[in-house]
């Protein structure tokens, strides 16, 4: 790398910290981002915060659920006192490698060109994973390339079995098709994920099947897809390779572009209520050149998260799959920008 390149991308990488403080209090009036934005001044790798509390993509086991109740009791009783940190909820700032690349706690990790395809870094990119919710992002291209996203959709009884993350959409409700798109793309309810498989396919099963036809289509050959929502289930599986070949045919996707830089979307139930839906992917409103993508999280699959961005005409896609809770956000968020910046 040339010296003023690594210094730029040293500038870049060290703009995370300040931006992540920032967002964690201002939330952005721009409810849509354009593809790609102007990186403006950067200084350092964001560093995650105790803040960063656990995403709504999250399935919570007994013990989590527990401790929480346990927790909440608690701080009734010290209501003044100071929050405990944790290394997971403030690790350390980014190290890299002698080449200048961001190390990361990840199980499974690559770095791609999102035109060409090319691999700019990897890290056990083609070791067999649990994809937990990143892939309702093949779930959502699916739907995307039907069309037909003003049609009406009509709830069913079997679409709302899907705990624990759902939007309880209602049987007998109606919605348009791209209304369910939305939600699923920016809240990741797993209710909304069935309810489009089973309007699109007749039922999970046989989307499970459109699924994995679209992948080998695509080229991700060691994949096979059980569920339209990731959920933990015999016989599912993806890889950081295949993942990444997935998220590129849907950044090429108007419809999916133009939904997955959304910060915050308002949702209107069937009854007239109305719910504002944040999008669960932190980077987005950390980094101002993050363009989107899909979160995931199961205790099988550890965290998860495909994230974009572009500047200056280049675009990047991040896969990073089996991190810690807060680690994700850092270690997505020093990839990116290490990747627009070499």
């Amino acid at each position: 790398m040339k010296c003023p390149n690594r210094i730029l991308l040293l500038a870049a990488l060290a703009s995370a910290s300040a931006l992540s403080a920032w967002s964690q209090d201002v939330v952005d009036s721009e409810v849509v981002r354009p593809g790609s934005i102007s990186p403006g001044p950067v200084r350092k790798a964001q560093a995650v915060t105790a803040k960063d509390k656990q995403d709504l993509d999250d399935s919570p086991s007994p013990v989590q659920k527990a401790a929480s109740k346990k927790s909440t009791r608690a701080r009734s009783h010290r209501a003044h006192g100071k929050l405990k940190e944790t290394p997971e909820s403030a690790p350390g700032p980014t190290e890299f490698t002698p080449e200048g690349i961001p190390k990361t706690g990840a199980a499974s990790v690559i770095v791609v060109d999102a035109h060409s395809g090319q691999t700019l870094y990897e890290k056990n990119s083609d070791q067999m994973r649990a994809a937990a919710s990143t892939q309702k992002l093949l779930t959502a291209l699916i739907v995307a390339e039907h069309g037909f996203l003003d049609q009406p959709v009509t709830v069913q009884t079997v679409d709302t079995m899907a705990d624990p993350v759902k939007l309880n959409i209602k049987p007998g409700d109606t919605y348009q098709r791209i209304d369910l798109l939305r939600a699923l793309l920016v809240k990741s309810p797993n209710d909304v994920a069935r309810c489009l498989a089973r309007d699109n396919a007749g039922s999970v099963e046989a989307f499970a099947e459109i699924m994995n036809r679209r992948a080998r289509e695509i080229g991700a050959t060691h994949s096979h897809f059980v569920n339209p929502n990731g959920l933990p289930i015999p016989g599912q599986y993806s890889s950081a390779r295949d993942l990444s070949m997935i998220a590129r045919a849907a950044y090429a996707n108007p419809t999916i572009r133009s939904i997955v830089c959304l910060q915050q979307l308002v949702f209107r139930y069937a009854n007239g209520r109305t719910r504002e839906l944040e999008n669960t992917n932190k980077v987005l409103k950390r980094l101002p050149y993050c363009n989107g993508m899909k979160t995931g999280y199961t205790e099988a699959a550890g965290h998860c998260l495909i994230c974009s961005g572009s500047r200056g005409g280049r675009d990047i896609i991040v896969v990073v799959m089996g991190d810690s809770k807060a680690g994700v956000w850092r270690d997505a968020s020093a990839l990116l920008s290490w990747g627009l910046w070499m």
